[in-house]
């Protein structure tokens, strides 16, 4: 196993409810290796949401090693079963070694890795990108090119700069980007007295959905703007994965699905099953990612066919200043292509696993006290 901690730079600055991210964006990288070939995987953390990639670090550098190393990469499940019990949290490490198992596999076989997760359900899969910069004269010019790119979605990020400035911006897109779906993401940073009365307004635009108003511990808050929100009201900080599904039929009418927070690709598709059973609506999210996290994420959705909503699976290609992939994600006509190739269909470039590293390490059978 042989690990990277990497600091990635960015073109913007990105605000959201709960915080910001300006400069760079951190993520760790995978790679696996046995007999048969090797496997990547990438953990997206984010210090306010699931983690630091210092536990991301950490988790597979030192604690996740003992219950892979000198076993079957067939043995994937149980392997994850293990894992889950190695180290506490840590889902953005287990997502990643779930990643490179799956790529490592999948490789050996020769076939993509939705093969692997019980075939292909589309083709493509619709992109959402978010609207976050403090500085809306900039965003405007990213809403043009996304027009003109043939993207259809934008999700605009709220509650960070007061609610003048996200009832301004709602009006732009409406009045000035017409053609353009519009959602409305809080990260929860709505406190409860203002909640109720500025997902209200915001509702009069009529958005596909509205997310995350209020902190993710705040299950009676969300259940009250369930029932009086005219739109659909979506969660994410509040549901990471299957065991956390029980409230959800109370809580909102959707589901975010990332595999950072579900702890892995196998478990992001069983949230989805569980809210499809319950009703519910499923789209796949992202967290500050590069090209080969959407792989991912673009192999799990599109084996999935419970998720309805699209992804967002936009930073590689309308966030970061590069991304990390020798070829890009491929993304046309404002839909993810679903790869075909053997694997995730992609590889880091070796040049930025260099450039951009912040930390390294290479851990073998006998590394293992």
């Amino acid at each position: 196993m042989e690990v990277w901690h990497l600091r990635v730079p960015v073109t913007s600055r990105r605000d959201h409810g709960i915080g910001a991210v300006d400069g760079a964006c951190e993520v760790v990288i995978l790679r696996v290796e046995s007999e048969d070939g090797a496997g990547w995987g990438e953990a997206s953390p984010w210090s306010v949401f699931t983690g630091s990639p210092e536990a991301s670090f950490a988790a597979l550098a030192r604690y996740l090693p003992p219950v892979v190393l000198g076993r079957p990469a067939a043995d994937r499940a149980a392997i994850m079963e293990d894992a889950r019990h190695a180290v506490a949290h840590a889902t953005e490490a287990k997502a990643a070694l779930d990643t490179a198992l799956c790529d490592l596999a999948a490789r050996a076989a020769g076939v993509p890795v939705w093969a692997l997760l019980g075939g292909r359900a589309r083709a493509e899969i619709p992109l959402s990108v978010s609207i976050a910069n403090p500085d809306f004269d900039a965003d405007r010019d990213l809403l043009a090119r996304l027009v003109a790119d043939g993207v259809g979605i934008v999700k605009l990020k709220a509650g960070f700069a007061g609610h003048a400035f996200d009832v301004m911006r709602c009006e732009a897109i409406r009045a000035d980007f017409p053609s353009l779906r519009l959602r409305v993401d809080y990260n929860q940073g709505l406190g409860a007295e203002e909640a109720m009365g500025r997902v209200l307004d915001l509702a009069q635009f009529a958005p596909d959905f509205i997310e995350q108003p209020v902190r993710g511990t705040s299950s009676g808050l969300m259940a009250r703007l369930r029932a009086a929100c005219p739109v659909p009201l979506l969660a994410d900080e509040s549901i990471f994965g299957p065991e956390d599904m029980g409230q959800a039929r109370d809580i909102c009418d959707g589901v975010s699905i990332k595999i950072m927070k579900a702890g892995g690709l196998t478990r992001a598709q069983t949230v989805a099953r569980m809210a499809a059973a319950e009703g519910l609506t499923a789209y796949g999210g992202d967290m500050f990612e590069t090209g080969l996290a959407h792989l991912a994420g673009t192999h799990m959705i599109a084996a999935t066919p419970e998720i309805t909503l699209g992804c967002e699976f936009y930073q590689a290609r309308y966030y970061l200043e590069e991304d990390l992939l020798e070829t890009p994600i491929a993304c046309d006509g404002g839909a993810v292509q679903v790869p075909m190739g053997p694997g995730l269909g992609g590889n880091p470039r070796a040049d930025l696993l260099k450039r951009w590293a912040q930390g390294h390490a290479r851990i073998g059978i006998g590394d293992l006290s």
